[in-house]
């Protein structure tokens, strides 16, 4: 038998149920009871028994007045094959978990306040539902997770359609506008004057995103809609984590995603440490939505992690306020 021949057995006529009646006989020690174990007759259990060490040109069994005995050979066949049968086993268990939707990888991605509001919540759940899900999150703009979703690198993504993007790639379903709040650490001056209103916010230090970019222009044209010029101090910055530090460490406003806002407002956050202002309530980005590949569909994976995040969305008419 060629050592470099994988499939040296199989060529031969080896076979699953010659496999299956080697763990039977091992388990039983009788062929007669192996046969019925296996929903067979006697002849032709011993037929296969009689093909199988044909085949293998050894002998795999003793017989003697109370059944069989397995030959080193038998125990050594009998003991692969329940290997292989058991391996088979769980295949088929998880081909059928992969087609049912709770085994597989999700590749999600967001915008930052969705990722809080609906991503997290629905990671959450399915880490007590759906344990054998793996999900991997990518927060960033719009623009970006478009690029990916397009590549294939993304199953679906909570955004918006960005202007560059061929409307005809994707399927969108509308989610609702992504209200902003005015952010400052706690004890801000601010925070200590009645009636404080947006011009005075502008006696301060911004921290916004870099120019063009979604929220800053957001920001920025319900400045100016409201006769109230840009800040003149903006320190520019993508990073979530150097706007907190720099909110939490100075004097600064910074406008964000009112879920983000609320999230590291509270114990999962910065513990209270940065609060909202009651100012610019109103301001909002425009509407996201939850797009997808038109020219593929989720895998069962994607597919049930989706339902999570879509069992928690509400009407858009009842997200769009504070």
């Amino acid at each position: 038998m060629p050592g470099d021949d994988r499939d040296f057995l199989i060529r031969q006529g080896l076979k699953l149920r010659h496999l299956r009646l080697m763990a039977a006989l091992e388990e039983t020690g009788q062929i007669s009871a192996a046969a019925a174990f296996l929903n067979m007759t006697q002849p032709v259990a011993s037929r296969l028994l009689a093909d199988l060490e044909r085949l293998l040109g050894a002998s795999l069994h003793d017989r003697h007045p109370r059944g069989i005995t397995l030959t080193p050979t038998g125990r050594l066949l009998a003991a692969r094959g329940r290997r292989l049968l058991s391996e088979l086993d769980e295949t088929g268990r998880e081909i059928a978990r992969l087609t049912a939707g709770t085994r597989g990888r999700v590749h999600v991605g967001s915008v930052t306040g969705p990722a809080l509001e609906l991503v997290l919540p629905a990671i959450r759940e399915a880490r007590v539902t759906l344990p054998e899900i793996e999900i991997a999150v990518q927060v960033g703009t719009s623009d970006e997770l478009g690029e990916r979703l397009l590549s294939g690198e993304l199953d679906f993504y909570i955004g918006r359609l960005h202007d560059s993007m061929d409307a005809r790639a994707v399927t969108l379903r509308p989610i609702g506008p992504e209200p902003i709040s005015l952010i400052v650490r706690t004890g801000h001056p601010l925070t200590r004057r009645p009636g404080a209103d947006l011009s005075d916010c502008l006696r301060y230090d911004w921290v916004m995103q870099p120019p063009g970019g979604l929220l800053r222009r957001t920001a920025e044209a319900y400045l100016l809609e409201r006769g109230l010029p840009v800040p003149d101090r903006i320190v520019s910055t993508s990073s979530l984590l150097l706007t907190l530090a720099m909110i939490g460490g100075s004097n600064a406003v910074a406008p964000v995603a009112r879920s983000v806002a609320r999230f590291h407002g509270g114990r999962d956050g910065m513990d209270g440490r940065i609060v909202q202002l009651p100012i610019a309530t109103d301001m909002a980005v425009v509407p996201y939505a939850l797009v997808q590949p038109a020219d593929r569909a989720p895998s069962p994976a994607a597919q049930t992690f989706l339902g999570l995040i879509e069992a928690k969305l509400s009407p858009p008419a009842a997200r769009a306020g504070p």
